[in-house]
């Protein structure tokens, strides 16, 4: 009887786990998975004009400003992130300064149709091809790519959305190494929430100095074939 007693009960706080599991989730805010419909460019573009201002007209870019180029970026990769910084997932640490910045921004488009509206629009402009302005190996980058960056990202860093995975190849380099130093420095993918980018952060601690990640960097740049 008394073991009876002892499974019983062990059911009951199971059951009373699972329960309070399910509702701890809840409170807390979800990452987006995947982008779940299409939104309105003409929308979309009278919403950009806020975004203008640092991404550029043509969502080109500007360096000097630390905006990197939007239209090289993945559809559904652009929206989660506007999710994450609308969210405070991304960008809600004070020593993360442009994420700061950023999070505020996305704070303006009021709600995810809103921001469906804008990557609409962005997917609408002509993608570019980026000045280089890291210098690296891309040999030696090839082979970390591949032992490290591959099975996500997948050949010619060309992104895998089943892997949750954005393209790589196109983006400003300058900026793939800033998100890298983030990862490393926990200023990018500490939020519990932020499941996607807690996996980036011990991918980012692979990359032994500044030299490993110029590499990496430099094999990247090397595979840019815009999309079609």
């Amino acid at each position: 009887m008394a073991g009876k007693h002892c499974f019983f009960y062990l059911v009951l706080a199971m059951v009373f786990w699972g329960c309070s599991s399910r509702e701890s989730k809840k409170d807390a805010p979800q990452q987006v998975v995947a982008q779940p419909q299409e939104g309105n460019p003409e929308a979309g573009k009278a919403l950009y004009v806020t975004c203008k201002t640092c991404h550029g007209d043509a969502a080109q870019g500007n360096q000097k400003l630390k905006a990197p180029a939007l239209v090289n970026t993945d559809d559904w990769y652009l929206y989660r992130q506007l999710m994450n910084f609308h969210k405070g997932i991304r960008g809600g640490l004070p020593a993360d300064t442009l994420g700061f910045q950023m999070a505020a921004m996305a704070k303006t488009l009021k709600d995810s149709s809103a921001m469906l509206h804008v990557v609409a629009y962005i997917k609408t402009l002509p993608q570019i091809a980026l000045p280089p302005m890291i210098k690296g190996d891309s040999k030696k980058g090839e082979r970390t790519y591949q032992s490290i960056c591959g099975s996500c990202h997948g050949p010619g860093a060309r992104g895998n959305a089943k892997m949750n995975a954005p393209r790589l190849n196109g983006l400003d380099d300058w900026y793939l190494k800033n998100q890298i130093a983030k990862f490393k420095n926990a200023l990018r993918g500490a939020h519990p929430a932020d499941t996607f980018g807690a996996q980036m952060v011990p991918m980012a601690a692979l990359l032994a100095d500044e030299q490993a990640v110029n590499d990496v960097i430099a094999y990247i740049r090397s595979t840019t074939q815009p999309k079609e």
